[in-house]
């Protein structure tokens, strides 16, 4: 019970195929107690219904689209949990027609919508939370970002500009925040089915090649993933901070 006694957030739940159900499912079995935030009240029945299955959870409507809609939320939890252990950031969006088209042809507003939703918001989340003390002493934070941050691949455009972002924020971060004894790092997950996966084109050719290419010869799976985040909550990773971890069946690694 990796986790005994820490309370974590898991932020941008949407369904159970998801990576951040995964960790949610982990945590809890590793013993934490799971909070969710979830964008849209429309969502809250769908969410709710889902977090069920985790005892003692708690969802919360969390908007990132500014600085103080993130603070609301976060002060509301603070208040009513007390101060927790690890926020996993599982945030990210792009318009479909800058997956769908050539990157060249990115919009001045859909690339900075891109990198706010996707990177920025992972800054103000930990700002703020740092800022109104809501980090217990050795907090972890986690994001998740893909292999498309540093390498080309068909259809995931300003998506990989945004991770890109996204990974370079996660080491800037970890050294501010590493004077408090809070670790900041990221998880870039192999390719999952997950509802953000069918926005990319010919999804299914990128686990067909995986599968073939990676030297585990398989694709990666939620509950993976989700145990990768764990222990990166766990006070068992608590030299690790900066850090790009590739949970992708050691795909990463591969030339061709």
């Amino acid at each position: 019970m990796i986790l005994e006694n820490k309370t974590v957030l898991i932020m941008g739940i949407r369904n159970k195929w998801s990576i951040a159900w995964g960790a949610a499912k982990s945590a809890y079995e590793n013993g934490a107690k799971v909070l969710f935030t979830f964008n849209g009240e429309e969502n809250r029945d769908k969410v709710e219904e889902l977090i069920s299955e985790i005892p003692g959870s708690v969802a919360y409507e969390c908007s990132v689209d500014t600085d103080e809609a993130i603070k609301e939320c976060l002060e509301k939890i603070k208040k009513e949990n007390g101060k927790i252990d690890a926020i996993l950031h599982s945030i990210a969006h792009a318009n479909t027609e800058d997956l769908r088209n050539d990157f060249i042809n990115t919009s001045r507003e859909g690339f900075a919508h891109a990198n706010d939703v996707s990177a920025y918001s992972f800054v103000a989340i930990s700002r703020i939370a740092n800022e109104i003390e809501m980090l217990n002493e050795g907090a972890s934070l986690v994001t998740l970002t893909y292999h498309g941050s540093t390498k080309v691949l068909e259809g995931y455009n300003v998506m990989g500009i945004a991770k890109a972002a996204l990974e370079s924020s996660v080491r800037y971060l970890a050294d501010n925040l590493g004077p408090k004894g809070i670790r900041v790092n990221a998880i870039s997950a192999g390719p999952i089915k997950t509802l953000s996966a069918k926005g990319i084109k010919d999804f299914g050719s990128i686990l067909t090649v995986v599968e073939e290419k990676a030297p585990l010869r398989k694709n990666v799976t939620t509950k993976e993933v989700g145990d990768a985040i764990a222990f990166l909550f766990s006070n068992m990773s608590s030299a690790i901070t900066g850090q790009i971890i590739y949970a992708d069946s050691g795909y990463n690694i591969m030339g061709i």
